[in-house]
């Protein structure tokens, strides 16, 4: 097991419980040994609740970022905040020698993201950006084959993201979340990079269909966007907050030139081999996305090595997405500058 890091949590909502949980999980497998030992949320009620539950009576509760940096002698910080609520906490972590896990999207704007992976690749520590459809199972092993090129190349990503449910209040606000397509259906567009390359040009319209009796529902609720990249690589997305309820279909299908992958989830998927000799293998696997994900930043911050998920490749997913709210502005397919 690898020494013990001392963890902290910034934004104590339903998803850093779930990262907590995998600190516990990874513990208990004799992975790594990570500690929970302050909590940071504008509520401190919050902070005192989820202090309790993974750290007991040690626990240290906090209202702001500042305090917890300066107090709590921290090795790694999860920051889970609204992608419209971040501040100065990712370049004082930086700063302070704190290795990170970032909640994607990493902001709302191409300027903000950029200036934290400044801040993080000049302090030279590691940072993991929480794209975990990149630790399923399936996409796992579909990498692998990809990069392995038995697969040919990739020339199609498709996929959906298909719900109905009003989310949390700050979610259904655009100038906080950004709106689906950077809170939720951009971990598609980062699968699209991740298993196909990065697109050149892009297309997208977005629409506001069947939430104008919300109030303060400011947000899309329905999108689709094509992407154009080398070698005639074909993307297409498509989105919904006004499918069925209590249902979540984020199916995908990646087609490369010896095999199609039709995937449930990151987890789920059969692998048709269209060529001779012409086969199916199934890719499902246990779901251990977000401990596995924490895995390869504790590796990386033992050994020096990038992350599978650096911050970089969370600004270059965010500027795909904004590309594509920028399409949809200028009604105009927009091409796309990867930095």
């Amino acid at each position: 097991m690898t020494p013990r890091l001392r963890v902290g949590v910034l934004g104590c909502g339903g998803i850093a419980r779930r990262h907590l949980a995998a600190c516990r999980q990874l513990a208990q497998e004799g992975v790594a040994d990570l500690a929970p030992v302050a909590f940071a949320d504008r509520h401190l009620d919050r902070a005192q609740r989820l202090a309790h539950e993974f750290a007991g009576t040690s626990g240290r509760a906090y209202t702001d970022h500042r305090a917890l940096l300066a107090d709590a002698a921290l090795d790694l910080l999860i920051v889970t905040l609204p992608p419209g609520s971040h501040g100065t906490e990712v370049a004082d972590a930086a700063a302070a020698g704190v290795h990170l896990l970032l909640e994607k999207p990493l902001a709302l704007t191409s300027a903000d993201a950029w200036a934290m992976v400044d801040a993080v690749e000049r302090a030279g520590v590691r940072a993991q950006v929480g794209f975990g459809y990149r630790f399923g199972a399936a996409v796992s092993a579909f990498r692998r084959l990809r990069d392995s090129g038995d697969l040919g190349s990739v020339g199609m990503f498709d996929a959906r993201y298909l719900c109905n449910s009003l989310h949390a209040h700050w979610w259904r606000h655009k100038e906080v979340s950004g709106g689906q397509l950077l809170e939720q259906v951009i971990h598609h567009v980062d699968l699209l990079r991740y298993l196909m390359g990065e697109p050149e040009w892009v297309y997208a319209s977005l629409a506001s269909q069947f939430h104008q009796h919300v109030t303060d529902y400011t947000i899309e609720d329905a999108g689709v966007a094509l992407t154009r990249g080398p070698g005639d690589r074909l993307g297409s997305l498509h989105w919904s907050n006004a499918a069925i309820p209590g249902r979540w279909d984020k199916a995908f299908t990646v087609i490369a030139e010896r095999a199609t992958l039709h995937a449930q989830d990151h987890n789920t998927a059969t692998l048709f081999w269209t060529r001779e000799p012409v086969r199916i293998e199934d890719l499902t696997g246990p779901d251990r996305a977000l401990a596995d994900q924490l895995a390869d930043l504790v590796a990386a911050i033992e050994s020096g090595s990038e992350t599978r998920t650096p911050i970089r490749e969370g600004a270059r997913t965010l500027d795909l997405a904004l590309a594509m709210l920028e399409a949809d502005r200028l009604k105009t397919p927009v091409q796309v500058v990867t930095r």
